[in-house]
């Protein structure tokens, strides 16, 4: 009997319009956990359009990213548009379908429900009691007060000063309106559970050249692609995190961990070609951008010959 573990299943990373997406939260954790994938959050909720920290899915890869993972065997493409709109779509469900589907949710969201009242009814016993406590001990705080301004009254003379001041008034304690309760419910949107989602076995693919054949995956066309697909893989192997570096003036950022963690130390341009031309603005305005977002700036090319990337680092340097 072997004991050999069964590799796992590999990400679907559904395609749309020359995107690529990955939907399923599992697999977001498992390419930046195993792979050191991250790509970019992009969900976001109606209320809060304009948020831009910590969004939800889906994640939007890079086409260096998706070309990495299928090249590894991580992942697999899949024709989106195609796997919606085959046999079982939207459109040829019946009422009685859709009909089932909703109760199946409005079933989730009650059982949620259901399980968040008992929580909060069982978290009100427990406040209602450490209410009651609270209440006794300032009942008795106010019942000592009022013996201690008797007992005043009392030994007060009575020539005492028209021009004192009045004694203050008791303060009436304040209610507090009690707080609304909010139970958070949480409606599973994986798409692959859907009934007019079963995409068949003729839109997925588990090679860059067969998606290009198909024509739905076009990427690496060029050889400028085809440069910057080894780079992305060359920085990979060298144990690096990679994420978009257009703010930067640059194809990529360079992280020595996850970006959640650390800090990039590099911006890396990606040049068609090891003899490729550059000139003399493009590297002073390289240099000086990296200097000013403490960065180094990274140009980074391709040898095929070789068959190995080779690499220059620009930092701007002060004369004088």
């Amino acid at each position: 009997m072997s004991n050999s573990a069964v590799p796992p299943p590999p990400v679907h990373i559904h395609v749309a319009q020359q995107t690529a997406f990955v939907w399923d939260v599992d697999d977001i954790a498992t390419l930046r956990s195993k792979h050191h994938i991250c790509g970019i959050l992009t969900g976001t909720l109606p209320q809060h359009s304009q948020q831009n920290v910590f969004l939800g899915p889906p994640l939007v890869l890079m086409p260096e990213e998706v070309v990495f993972l299928v090249n590894k065997r991580a992942a697999v493409l899949v024709n989106d548009p195609v796997a919606q709109n085959h046999s079982t779509s939207l459109s040829s469900l019946t009422v009685d379908q859709l009909r089932k589907w909703a109760r199946v949710q409005r079933g989730l969201a009650d059982e949620q429900l259901a399980k968040g009242q008992v929580a909060e009814g069982t978290n009100s016993r427990i406040e209602s009691k450490k209410t009651s406590d609270d209440a006794v001990r300032k009942r008795a705080e106010r019942e000592e007060k009022r013996r201690q301004k008797a007992a005043l009254a009392a030994a007060a003379t009575e020539g005492e000063s028209l021009l004192s001041a009045p004694p203050e008034p008791t303060p009436t304690p304040s209610t507090a309106p009690p707080a609304e309760s909010v139970i958070t419910i949480t409606i599973p949107t994986t798409a692959t559970t859907h009934e007019w989602y079963n995409p068949p076995a003729s839109t997925i693919f588990d090679t860059i050249e067969s998606a290009q054949d198909e024509g739905f995956w076009l990427f690496p066309r060029s050889e400028m692609e085809q440069s910057r697909c080894a780079i992305f893989r060359d920085l990979w192997e060298k144990g690096h995190f990679m994420g978009g570096g257009t703010k930067f003036g640059a194809e990529y950022l360079v992280y020595p961990g996850d970006p959640l963690r650390y800090h990039s130390h590099q911006a890396a341009s990606v040049l068609e070609s090891p003899t490729a031309p550059m000139s003399a603005m493009e590297i002073v305005a390289h240099g000086r951008l990296g200097t000013a977002t403490k960065k180094a700036h990274l140009l980074c090319a391709w040898d095929k010959k070789a068959g190995k990337a080779q690499y220059m680092s620009i930092e701007w340097a002060g004369f004088g």
